[in-house]
């Protein structure tokens, strides 16, 4: 009797989902890393210079779906120690998300890139000052918009076009969550021009657990109001 209270207690303690969600994050970032690195692999080798923006941009095009593929194992991860397929969550997040993500992920990324190669040139356009703040916001606000749009895309099966729409519309919907990507999205960037652009890279599951938990109401309102 004992041996089955403990049996079936076994993989349920505090203990035990700290060392499922130790694991998890381990064999997602793994699978991250393993899912971007041809692009990231390219974006070490590039020189720092602002004519490598659009190389570097190509660079990072694996990186959207190998994110969306890490938020659907992590949200979809389990507690519990003796049941634990992480590799398998990702492997089907990557394989349902990819696509989608990609029509997602590659304009916004011509769109950043167009923002800083301006701003990196930004002495040759002639234009006042102000210009180049305006820019920086508008580059922040699409930074803010994409976090949502991955959320949704990772995590939901909708047209590319409604993605879109949603995560503008949750931009302002749920300031909390939009606060919470921007701490985030501070983070990364003091991580990258304190220490090291790699940082980020090999933090990137405790982030996206991070952003994930900051979207908990856009995911609640999506599946209430958006979904069957």
């Amino acid at each position: 009797m004992s041996g089955a209270v403990r049996a079936n207690g076994f993989g349920a303690g505090a203990l035990s989902r700290a060392a499922a969600l130790v694991h998890t994050l381990v064999t997602v970032e793994a699978l991250l890393l393993l899912a971007a690195s041809p692009g990231l692999a390219g974006l070490f080798l590039l020189a720092a210079d602002p004519s490598n923006l659009p190389l570097a941009a190509l660079c990072l095009l694996p990186l959207g779906p190998a994110l969306a593929a890490a938020v659907y194992a992590l949200h979809h991860r389990s507690r519990d120690l003796t049941d634990l397929h992480p590799a398998r969550a990702y492997l089907r997040g990557w394989r349902l998300g990819a696509l989608p993500a990609l029509k997602l992920w590659t304009p916004l990324l011509a769109w950043l890139t167009v923002i800083a190669f301006t701003l990196t040139h930004f002495s040759a356009t002639g234009l006042p000052t102000w210009w180049a703040v305006l820019l920086g916001v508008i580059g922040t606000v699409f930074l803010l918009w994409g976090a949502h749009a991955l959320v949704l895309t990772a995590l939901f099966t909708f047209r590319a076009r409604d993605t879109a729409r949603l995560a503008a519309y949750f931009l302002l919907r749920h300031g909390r969550a939009t606060l919470g990507a921007l701490s985030l999205l501070v983070l990364t960037a003091a991580l990258t021009a304190l220490m090291t652009e790699a940082l980020p890279a090999l933090l990137a599951a405790p982030l996206l657990l991070s952003l994930l938990q900051s979207s908990r109401p856009v995911i609640t309102e999506t599946q209430e109001e958006f979904t069957a």
